[in-house]
Order: C-alpha cells, then sequence, then structure tokens
C-alpha cells in the first residue's frame, strides 16, 4: 500500500513540477522579449468596424458600458455598435433605453435581444455576426469600460501584417484596492497579461483571445468555423481554432482596457470555475489535434497543450493533499528527486513579481505584497475549480453562469445589498473538510517528525480555511445587507401607516 501511495504522489508531484517550471520557462520567455515594442501603424483608412456588446442581465453595467462604447472615436459612417442582450430583467428598459437616447444624437447603435439563449454568449455572438456590417469585429463584456482611443490603437495593426486574426489588449482594473480579495485579483491578472500573453505572443507560441477587449477580423472567425457553443471557452476555442489555419494573433500590453474585479469571493469561484470547466472542454476538444498536428512546431504544440490543460493543476493539488497524509502516517518513502520538485515554486513567484515590477516599477513590492494573499486564495480554491475540471470530464452539463458585476468601483461601494449577490455554495463544506483534513496532517507530520511536509500542510490548511471562511463571511454580510433593508423598509412603512 504505501508503495502504491509514494507512486501516485511521485506521479502527482513531478506533472506538478512540470506546470510549474513551464511558468519559470515562460518567464524567461518573457524577460528575454521584454524590450521589444510595438509601434502603432499610422492610421490611413478607417474601414468598417462592429463592436459587439454582449450581456445578460447586466443592471449596474450595462449603461456604463453602452455610453463608453458609444463615444469611441472612429468616423461614425464607418461604425456600428451591437448590445447583444439576452438579459431576462430590468436590464432590457435600461439597454434599450440608452440604445435609443445615442441612436438620437447620431450613432449607428442597434438593441438586439434573441427568443431564447442557445448557445450563451457564442450564439449571441454568432447571431449578432449574422447583421455585423463591419470588417473588422470588437468585443466587450459588460463589466468593461473601452477608451474612446481603443479601435485607432488597435484596428492600425491588422494593416501591418495580413495574417493577423486578431488583437487582444491587456486588462485593466477599476476597483483593484477595493479589498484584499481584488488586490489578489489584480495581481493573477497582471501577471496572466503581462508575462504570459507577451511571452507567448513574442514568441509565435498559441494564445488566446480573452473573449473581451480584443478585435477580430471578420474573415478569420469565419475561416475558423465561427463562435461554437460547445463549450463555456468559446473565446479560447475559437482562438486555437484560427491559430491552426495559421492566423497570428497579436496582444498589445501597452493598450489598457479596465474592468470591474469580482468583488464577492462567491462572483471569482463561479468566474473561476466556469473559466476552469471551459478550459477542460478546449482541452478535450482540440488537444489531441494540437499535439498532433505535425506542421506546427514540437515545442509550439506542447506549450499549446499545457496551455490548455493548465486548469487540471486543480484536481492534481487535492489529489496531492489527499495522499500525503496517509503516505507520512505509514511513514512511507518519497524518491529523493522530489526534493528538486520544490523548485518548481520559484514559477509563481517569478512571474508575479517579475509583472509587477513591469506595472510599478517604484513600488512594485507594494502591489507584490499581496502575492501571499493570492498563494492562499489559489491554493484554497481547487476544490472548486477541480469540481468544474470533472464536470467536464464527465461531459456534466454545459450552463453558462454569468459572474454577476456590481458596478463596485471606489472603496465605500457595496456589492452586498444589490441584486446578483450570490448565495453560499456546497464547496464550502469540502473547504472545510480540507483544511481539517491538511491540519491532521499537520499532526502527523508533526509527530512523525517529517518537519519537510509541514511547509505544504500549513499552507493546505490556512488556504481552505481562508477561501472556506470568506466565503462564509461574504454569505453572512449579504445576510445581514439584507435583514437590514428589510428592517429599514419595515420601520418606514410602519412610520408612515403611525403618520
Amino acid at each position: 500500500m504505501s508503495l502504491v501511495l509514494s507512486l501516485v504522489y511521485f506521479l502527482i508531484g513531478l506533472v506538478l513540477a512540470i506546470y510549474g517550471f513551464n511558468l519559470v520557462l515562460t518567464t524567461w520567455l518573457y524577460w528575454r522579449k521584454r524590450n521589444e515594442t510595438i509601434e502603432t501603424p499610422k492610421l490611413t483608412d478607417y474601414p468598417r468596424v462592429t463592436i459587439q456588446l454582449p450581456m445578460y442581465n447586466e443592471l449596474y453595467v450595462a449603461e456604463r458600458l453602452i455610453d463608453a462604447a458609444a463615444v469611441i472615436e472612429w468616423q461614425p459612417d464607418r461604425l456600428q455598435i451591437q448590445v447583444l442582450d439576452d438579459s431576462d430583467d430590468e436590464t432590457i428598459t435600461l439597454a434599450q433605453a440608452r440604445v435609443d437616447y445615442w441612436r438620437k444624437r447620431g450613432v449607428d447603435i442597434g438593441y438586439h435581444r434573441r427568443t431564447d439563449r442557445s448557445g450563451f454568449k457564442a450564439g449571441a455572438l454568432a447571431a449578432g455576426l449574422k447583421e455585423a456590417t463591419g470588417e473588422y469585429i470588437a468585443v466587450f463584456d459588460a463589466d468593461f469600460v473601452p477608451s474612446p482611443d481603443f479601435l485607432q490603437r488597435t484596428i492600425p495593426h491588422f494593416f501591418s501584417q495580413a495574417n493577423v486574426g486578431m488583437v487582444q489588449t491587456r486588462w485593466g482594473h477599476l476597483n483593484t484596492t477595493y479589498s484584499v480579495l481584488t488586490q489578489a485579483e489584480a495581481l493573477a491578472l497582471d501577471g496572466h497579461f503581462v508575462v504570459e500573453q507577451t511571452a507567448r505572443s513574442r514568441n509565435g507560441l498559441f494564445f488566446n483571445f480573452n473573449g473581451t477587449a480584443g478585435v477580430w477580423r471578420r474573415v478569420c472567425i469565419d475561416q475558423a468555423g465561427g463562435w461554437q457553443g460547445d463549450t463555456l471557452s468559446e473565446d479560447l476555442d475559437l482562438s486555437y481554432r484560427a491559430q491552426m489555419l495559421g492566423w497570428k494573433f497579436l496582444f498589445l500590453p501597452d493598450v489598457v482596457s479596465p474592468a470591474e474585479l469580482p468583488p464577492q469571493i462567491h462572483a471569482f469561484k463561479r468566474q473561476q470555475f466556469r473559466w476552469a470547466k471551459g478550459s477542460t472542454q478546449v482541452l478535450l476538444k482540440l488537444g489531441p489535434r494540437v499535439l498532433t498536428d505535425s506542421t506546427l512546431p514540437l515545442f509550439k504544440r506542447i506549450e499549446g497543450f499545457l496551455h490548455l490543460s493548465g486548469y487540471l493543476m486543480n484536481p492534481l493539488v487535492v489529489f496531492a493533499l489527499l495522499v500525503l497524509v496517509p503516505l507520512m502516517a505509514v511513514n512511507a518513502q518519497t524518491p529523493d528527486v522530489m526534493f528538486y520538485f520544490t523548485f518548481a515554486m520559484l514559477g509563481p513567484i517569478v512571474l508575479y513579481g517579475i509583472s509587477q515590477r513591469a506595472l510599478y516599477p517604484k513600488d512594485w513590492l507594494k502591489h507584490f505584497r499581496y502575492f501571499g494573499v493570492l498563494l492562499l486564495i489559489g491554493t484554497g480554491i481547487a476544490l472548486n475549480n477541480s469540481i468544474a475540471v470533472i464536470e467536464a470530464i464527465t461531459r456534466r452539463g454545459n450552463t453558462f453562469r454569468r459572474t454577476p458585476k456590481f458596478c463596485v468601483e471606489r472603496e465605500e461601494d457595496a456589492w452586498s445589498a444589490k441584486q446578483y449577490v450570490l448565495p453560499l455554495g456546497w464547496e464550502v463544506v469540502g473547504e472545510w473538510f480540507l483544511s481539517l483534513y491538511a491540519a491532521v496532517g499537520v499532526g502527523v507530520a508533526w509527530s512523525h517528525h517529517l518537519y519537510w511536509t509541514l511547509p505544504y500542510m500549513i499552507l493546505y490548511m490556512l488556504s481552505f480555511a481562508f477561501v472556506g471562511g470568506l466565503s462564509l463571511w461574504h454569505a453572512g454580510n449579504f445576510r445581514f445587507q439584507i435583514s437590514r433593508e428589510a428592517f429599514k423598509l419595515n420601520y418606514e412603512n410602519r412610520t408612515v401607516d403611525s403618520g
């Protein structure tokens, strides 16, 4: 039994180490080309552009997005805006009114509603394309606020190279300092965009359209098979299909499109769940083709597969914990080579550190100090993401659950009394179980003098307790706000009645 446990743990550690060392490699790829600059070509022509704004129940941010899109600087007769609204709440009235407002002022903007949500976001984008008149298609999710010069800084790049099929910009953050959670989220996204996306783009590797804040060449979408709703990551799916046809993607790290970070842990969990499940679905759909496409360089194929399969690390992290405790209890020996696997932890440390150094050269440590929080959240959310991966592998369900937005930008803005607040999920029980399980592991490690495992056990214990505790706190805060609003309303009604 101990031999089996040792082998399983060794294999889990080996795979996790591969992903960790690949982050080191990715950081090196970024570092060697960090000084490359992408000059924006001079705009000599104004091609026709369609801006698509897909949304579903976006009561608090729909107007903000429509207003921002309506003032984007482009020749009016060469710009079309589509509000693709699948909502079934008050968003319908607000969005329609805002579209009417801008249409009266000469903006070519249309409001489109479907009779059903088939295909979810992919279905909405595909339906919009049928009426789109643009040669280029820009997409913005509801929580984004595009800058007025967005098109002027992106469209010219399509003229510099005929095979550029998509241009992606970097996500910025409207509410980084709102809470410890949003600080950690900002750090995570900065690492992804500044280092990972830049490294992949500049080294000719696969990278993906991030679902928003980017522009597509219309013919690229069509040739790649269009938007398809058989996965929850329609953006990743189309990106790989297009690049395997030879289309080139371009990432512009200096063009920033700000967006709202999820302020509620349950919203963040839902976002990560959808990304984990969707990415795994794309892995199952396209992974074999990526690995076996002999027309592509071997290194590009391997990197592409690691990119698509990244969320598999989550169940591996959970399984590693479940295996390590009984492994310690029976005093099973692990191969000495596993000591070197620990150096894979340098991957995320270096990647996120360099991303902050690039963005904030004067006070980057001020931002990087939230890495500890990110480490807790990244480990503690592993159960949530593992469930998503398992659902994808077992082909269970395919419902697109949107990440709620609350228009939270300032520290005094509150999300807990607004619509769309998510309730406590059952996964919190598993998170607390894993925290207690890791606490038992701490005791086992100490009693068996296996001190080398203590950092891992303590990290597991604190991570799952942190995410589980934050989930309980945010759920309790929501109930408190609702109770307070109900009490206030009841008090006001009684005051009116007594008057």
